[in-house]
């Protein structure tokens, strides 16, 4: 985040605008509306400009700028349309320590002025820091049709029934329970109808009715992959109501800022071999904060149901009499096939997947290789990076073609994805080769040659796909349409 955001009270504090035209009375008259006491400086002024003066709405000075005009300001801004003037006028700002904008030159600004949706009291602010004030009004465009007229009724409401709430409800969680409700029900309809007096009854009712304690409950989230575009609705209101979230090393960053501010955050991520949270303590962390009636959020990258050990999560919970529920999420598998172009299940190569980790060499004992070893199949093989050596020697043995394709797909679906191809003879070679690290999925099937043509995000696949098109798609619709 570049800037920070601020909202600023101007209430009766004097605001400078240098410049009379068009642009500096559109500042000035937000300015007017957040109560600013705006003194206009200028060679000449609009009409408006001149009228809101003679009402005593503004102070206007007809002259030329004089340093002495910024004595007493709280904010600046420059809208002269004379860029050496706007500079002469920040630079003086800035000895003085005064906030800026000097308009259509964010390099000379230290405030930007955003575009605004305005829901009073309520009020949204939108900046893309002076670079794209195009962007940032069409935004305001779009949400302005997503929020309901009647949220600032609501928020006036809330306020005047703020004293109440805090008495009756002590408990903050249940205190922020029963705003969740109010703002969410029948209060907000009948403000809709323009029913102010009704609304104000129902809350009443609503709050005598409230539950004095709040009853503490575990959610388990998906995360998904990374791009935080992937996360679920129901996932990104979860992440918004929790009090406390416990979440893995995998899971990105960009979604986890998507929880609420003021959310303790714990982290509790394991990796092979390094196990700093066991799982016992996750139980012991997830039972505490439940218990002390707090909404807990689980984050587990992918979904917490596959290889995410979310079932020993709940049975724990349940033999503890703890309330929860399960947001599933995007799994590995099926976001890095997509992400790297790569088809699951495919009509012409392969008729069934299969979703298998190799975590760690113990786990390969378990494993049925003969029937991974077939043919016309896509292995999904998580957590194994570290096997790739052995998972590689295994399907050989047991009769897996050295032709076969792979796509190691390296934090699929971030930014910094990275698919590394090649043949299941050079696995272990090819990572090595490019240096390959976790997290990353291996995808090992004849779908996996399809990387290469329907490769779609990030960068382009690397590694050696000269095996891959002399045998493995050989006389296929898809070889020879190419």
């Amino acid at each position: 985040m570049k800037l920070y955001p601020l909202f600023a009270d101007l209430a009766g504090r004097r605001v400078l605008v240098v410049g009379g035209g068009a642009v500096a009375e559109r500042k000035a008259a937000a300015l007017l509306e957040a109560g600013a006491a705006v003194t206009v400086g200028a060679l000449a002024a609009t009409e408006n400009l001149q009228a809101w003066a003679a009402a005593g709405r503004i102070e206007l000075r007809l002259d030329g700028f004089e340093q002495a005009w910024l004595d007493g300001c709280w904010l600046v801004i420059a809208a002269t349309g004379e860029p050496l003037l706007n500079r002469r006028i920040a630079t003086l700002a800035e000895k003085r320590r005064l906030f800026v904008n000097v308009v259509d030159d964010a390099e000379l600004c230290s405030f930007h002025v955003p575009a605004v949706i305005d829901r009073d009291p309520v009020t949204i602010a939108i900046s893309s820091g002076g670079t794209a004030p195009v962007l940032a009004r069409l935004l305001r465009e779009g949400l302005e049709s997503l929020l309901d007229p009647a949220l600032g009724p609501l928020a006036a409401l809330a306020a005047r029934l703020r004293g109440k709430i805090r008495a009756r409800l002590p408990d903050l969680g249940a205190r922020r329970r029963f705003y969740e409700q109010l703002f969410a029900g029948p209060v907000l309809q009948l403000l809709r109808r323009a029913q102010p007096e009704q609304a104000e009854a129902e809350a009443e009712r609503a709050l005598a009715g409230a539950v004095t304690q709040s009853v503490g409950s575990v959610v388990l989230v998906g995360a998904g992959p990374g791009d935080p575009g992937l996360l679920t609705l129901r996932g990104l209101r979860a992440l918004q109501e929790a009090d406390v979230i416990l979440y893995d090393r995998l899971v990105a960053a960009e979604v986890l800022a998507l929880a609420r501010r003021d959310a303790e955050r714990i982290e509790v991520g394991k990796e092979a071999g390094n196990h700093h949270v066991t799982q016992e303590r996750i139980h012991a962390l997830l039972l505490e904060h439940a218990q002390q009636g707090r909404r807990v959020v689980r984050l587990k990258g992918g979904d917490p149901f596959v290889f995410g050990r979310g079932g020993e999560e709940l049975e724990h919970l349940r033999a503890h009499g703890v309330p929860y529920e399960v947001v599933p999420g995007i799994t590995a598998a099926l976001a890095c096939a997509a992400y790297a172009g790569v088809p699951l299940t495919h009509r012409e190569h392969a008729q069934s997947v299969r979703f298998l980790t190799a975590h760690c060499r113990g786990s390969h004992d378990t494993l049925d290789w003969p029937a991974l070893a077939r043919e016309r199949q896509t292995l999904a093989v998580y957590m194994g990076v570290s096997e790739l050596g052995t998972v590689q020697e295994q399907l050989l043995a047991h009769g897996r073609a050295a032709s076969t394709p792979f796509a190691l797909v390296e934090n699929g679906s971030r930014m910094k994805q990275r698919v590394v191809t090649g043949t299941l003879a050079r696995l272990q070679q090819l990572a090595t080769a490019h240096e390959v690290r976790s997290p990353a999925l291996l995808i090992l099937g004849e779908v996996a040659a399809l990387a290469r043509e329907l490769a779609w995000f990030g960068a382009p696949p690397v590694g050696d796909c000269s095996e891959i098109d002399a045998s493995s798609v050989a006389e296929t619709p898809l070889a020879r349409r190419a």
